[in-house]
């Protein structure tokens, strides 16, 4: 028979063999694929449990920076209304330097006055 392949020729064994293996090729091929896919399923899943345990954990964390952050601020406004009393300490004793400073010129002048007075007692006959 002209026209015919040679699988046609030889009859249908064969063409079943053939058809066989090819089935049974796409379903090793179709398993492999699947396979393939659900380890990287699985890969996923663990990856979005892992990423859940991070993102709790670090939803903690952010917690805690707020309650630093208004804790600082706390602090800030504690040391801006100390601000009065330094400018308040700092005058003072700057008073303190000058008063020092006229206590020490008065401290000079008594000296020279006692000086003056021992020297006019000295000097009176008794």
């Amino acid at each position: 028979m002209e026209g015919e392949s040679p699988w046609q020729r030889r009859g249908g064994t064969e063409r079943d063999k053939l058809a066989d293996s090819l089935e049974r090729l796409f379903t090793d091929v179709s398993a492999m694929v699947k396979g393939d896919l659900q380890g990287t399923n699985n890969q996923l899943l663990l990856l979005e449990k892992m990423n859940d345990m991070v993102a709790k954990e670090y939803s903690g964390y952010g917690d805690v920076a707020s309650g630093l952050r208004v804790f600082v601020e706390q602090l800030n406004q504690k040391s801006r209304s100390f601000d009065d009393y330094v400018s308040q300490i700092d005058a003072i004793d700057q008073q303190v330097t000058d008063f020092e400073a006229v206590v020490s010129m008065l401290d000079n002048y008594v000296a020279q006055l006692e000086k003056k007075v021992q020297s006019v007692c000295h000097s009176l006959p008794s």
